[in-house]
């Protein structure tokens, strides 16, 4: 999936709160298909881009929310848990949702063998995506390496509308960079694509190349996923602007859907059990910004 590395979640959880659900507009319950592939290519040095025909999952995935995608074909046993994948795209009237993701481990080299015509078992739309403001007029995305791939579905939902969408996409070097052409073709009024090999992606660059962009107009949401050192920039832009902080984390995950248990935010012992990344996430608010939570003082633990 796509967001910040779990080393990073420790961490930052401390400062997280659990998003309470909308209830005039619940999320959408996660459908079983076994998509056709349609494309299947590599983008990079690191990355794939995979495209299926999965159209219950097209027409209901929201901004922020994944799919749980299944590296064993139907006539094999194994691997038998599947790998979760941020919504890079999706078009409902085509039925088609679009992952990008990097080859990691065994289960995602064994993904990397689909080829168009074949099928992929597919679960989603899973897990608490992003929770747009209709009232902000500007909205801040920033993404690091794949974590890039949780953000885009946000800029694709505005695209249509009044709210402007300032995005800055992070990686080790240009090669890697993922999302600015998507960012683009959604009508972003302004892509930042940093570096590490340019230095422009370090903490204290972003900081004040951001500051200086959008501190006379700055944005009511700011929404992160990736690194841990650009979710804790965005909890201080947060802060200085008054704005509404969003983070999407990462976790191992056998379900995807809450049953195991295995993708808890903070200890997984103890009388009560943290809230589940799949479940109550992958998205959560900073605590402390435009909402006045406080993060809870010497805990490992996501605030409910």
């Amino acid at each position: 999936m796509t967001s910040a590395a779990a080393a990073d979640r420790p961490a930052l959880s401390a400062s997280l709160t659990v998003i309470p659900d909308d209830r005039q507009s619940p999320r959408p319950r996660p459908t079983w298909h076994h998509a056709d592939v349609l494309d299947h290519f590599a983008v990079g040095e690191q990355y794939r881009h995979l495209r299926l025909h999965a159209p219950s999952v097209a027409g209901l995935t929201r901004p922020g929310q994944f799919v749980m995608l299944t590296a064993a074909r139907e006539e094999e046993r194994g691997p038998v848990l599947p790998r979760p994948m941020a919504v890079y795209r999706r078009d409902a009237a085509a039925g088609t949702v679009e992952c990008v993701y990097r080859v990691v481990g065994a289960g995602t080299r064994r993904l990397s063998t689909f080829r168009p015509g074949e099928r992929m078992l597919t679960v989603g739309p899973l897990g608490k995506g992003f929770q747009l403001d209709p009232a902000a007029r500007r909205v801040l995305l920033v993404g690091r390496g794949i974590g890039t791939c949780s953000l885009t579905t946000v800029a694709q939902d505005l695209s249509d509308g009044p709210t402007e969408v300032v995005a800055v996409t992070s990686a080790r070097n240009e090669a890697n960079l993922i999302g600015g052409g998507l960012y683009r073709e959604f009508g972003a009024a302004a892509v930042h694509e940093v570096t590490d090999a340019s230095g422009s992606s370090a903490v204290e660059s972003l900081r004040r190349l951001l500051t200086a962009d959008l501190d006379a107009s700055p944005p009511q949401q700011i929404m992160t996923c990736g690194s841990e050192r650009l979710a804790r920039l965005c909890g201080a832009l947060g802060r200085r602007w008054g704005a509404d902080v969003q983070v999407s984390l990462e976790a191992h995950m056998a379900c995807g859907l809450g049953y195991c248990h295995g993708c808890a935010t903070g200890s997984r012992s103890g009388p009560a059990e943290s809230p589940l990344i799949c479940k109550d996430g992958p998205v959560f608010r900073v605590g402390g910004c435009a909402t006045g939570d406080k993060p809870l003082a010497g805990t490992s633990g996501v605030r409910r």
